[in-house]
């Protein structure tokens, strides 16, 4: 089955069409994507392992990501990712916005989610993620900085790191 997605121009204006993925996107036509960051009580971040045979960055961790799908909010994408991808149910309203921005061809929307998950409850998505674990934000440094997380990542962290901090550090609450 074909995966879609809404297209939207520069400013986020939706285009009223639909873009099959893995198809060229044209230029000045963008796509909605989430990240989902968990953090639990203890300050801890879920992070989870990509799969092996994944053709960008097999084998390195990273938070919880994907594409909206055609008809869906940016919000649902992010719930359906998160389940898909860990297993994890949440509600929309327990997603919390701390940034969002355009790329080359994507509207990149960062959320955070403050749940206790026990990591045998995690379920894993074939071929997207294999192992999970929880860290800490001086664990995560040390991971970007051995290169152990993707990349696109870790870059995006580093744009986001004050919010970030203060949803996981409980200075501002979702």
């Amino acid at each position: 089955m074909q995966e879609l997605w809404d297209l939207f121009d520069e400013n986020r204006n939706p285009l009223h069409r639909t873009h099959i993925r893995g198809m060229r996107m044209r230029r000045g036509t963008y796509h909605v994507a989430v990240g989902i960051w968990t953090v639990n009580d203890l300050r801890q971040i879920l992070i989870t392992l990509r799969a092996h045979e994944k053709s960008d960055w097999p084998d390195l961790w990273e938070n919880t990501a994907g594409s909206v799908l055609a008809g869906e909010t940016s919000r649902q994408g992010a719930v359906r990712e998160l389940f898909e991808e860990t297993g994890i149910r949440a509600e929309e309203e327990e997603l919390f916005l701390i940034g969002s921005e355009r790329g080359r061809n994507t509207f990149g929307d960062c959320y955070m989610l403050r749940k206790n998950i026990n990591l045998r409850d995690i379920v894993f998505q074939k071929g997207e993620t294999v192992s999970a674990r929880w860290v800490t934000l001086p664990e995560l440094d040390e991971m970007i900085a051995g290169e152990l997380i993707a990349p696109p990542v870790a870059h995006r962290l580093s744009r986001i790191r004050g919010r970030f901090e203060d949803f996981l550090y409980g200075k501002i609450n979702g």
